[in-house]
Formats: structure tokens, sequence, C-alpha cells
């Protein structure tokens, strides 16, 4: 199945040493979604044809937990969501059951900043449904950079840009749970000392 995911459209059997990728209907979708907002808008169709290139196919199975929170081995890929929601949960002190902190659809991508920095997951992802993604692992990264290093620049920007906006969002909620926190501790002290 995994070898037939990004098979070439109107394939040409005497093109076998061609890249078996290029021109599927999945690596079309592929180089799309990696343009959309919720991606890398910031590469050309061009430049996300080359990175998908470099990606494989992947499916997986509806309940499988395929990033794990603290995990620091399995670091080495960013999953491009093509098709599917995944649940990004983690786990927290006074609770037994992971919290959901939020679900991820098509056109996202997973796993970029364990991909750039190799350090432990901080979260976990579960596949809420089937899911279909292409993959790029640190390795596939790395001959991106020897081989086309324009493109692989365009992809390290457009991930950092994208790792940057999701900062800013979480500084913005950690803002929001600090005045809810302030203003629950000045009812509580209200009640307190009534």
């Amino acid at each position: 199945m995994l070898k037939t995911f990004f098979k070439k459209k109107n394939a040409d059997p005497d093109s076998a040493l061609r890249d078996t990728i290029e021109g599927s209907d999945s690596a079309d979708l592929a180089a799309e979604l990696l343009m959309a907002p919720t991606a890398l808008m910031q590469l050309t169709l061009q430049d996300a044809r080359v990175v998908v290139r470099y990606m494989q196919p992947q499916i997986v199975a509806q309940g499988t937990t395929f990033i794990r929170e603290g995990d620091d081995r399995d670091t080495g890929f960013m999953m491009l969501l093509l098709d599917g929601e995944v649940t990004v949960e983690t786990l927290v002190v006074s609770r037994s059951e992971p919290i959901i902190i939020t679900v991820l659809g098509r056109g996202s991508l997973i796993g970029e900043l364990g991909l750039l920095d190799g350090k432990a997951r901080y979260a976990s992802c579960v596949a809420a449904t089937p899911l279909r993604c292409a993959i790029l692992t640190r390795q596939s990264l790395d001959l991106l950079m020897h081989e086309n290093s324009p493109v692989a620049a365009k992809l390290m920007l457009a991930v950092s840009l994208r790792i940057g906006v999701r900062l800013r969002e979480v500084t913005d909620k950690l803002k929001m749970y600090v005045q809810l926190t302030q203003a629950m501790e000045q009812e509580i002290g209200s009640r307190i000392n009534a």
C-alpha cells in the first residue's frame, strides 16, 4: 500500500528510474497543502513539489499514538497531514488521563520542532481517524540541504516562521491563563476575607 501511495498517475512503464512521487495525485495534494496557511505558505508550488520528492508516504491507523510526550529517541521526522484528524494531548500532574490540547486536520504540520532540535516531544499525537500523511525525516532533510540548498533554506525559514506563530499563540494563551488565575485568586481572597 505504501509503495503505491505516491504512485505516478499515467505512469510510463519505461520510466522506472524516474521519481515515482512527482506527478501523483497524493504528491500534488501534499505540495498544495505545504503552501496552505496551516502549513508553509511561504513556499512556491515549485518549491513545495521539490520538498515532496524528499517525503515518504505513510498510513497511520486510527488510535495509534505516533508521537509520545517525553520521547527523545524518535524525534527525527515531521508529518504533513493529507487526510484525517490528530488529537494533540498532554499529561497534567493532577490528572490520570491526558488532556486534549488541540485537534489538527488536513494540511497541518506535526513534529517540526522535534525534527529541527532533536529534543524530547512536548506532547503526544494520536490518530483520531485513519491518517494519510507525508513524512519528512531528518535524513531526507539533510539530503535536501545537500542537493537543493535554496529550497531547503526556504523550507527552514517557513518552518521557523510557523514555529514563531505557534509560540506567539501559546504566549497569548499563557497571558490569558495568568489573568484568569489572578481573577480567581482575588475572588477567593474576597470570599475568605468577607
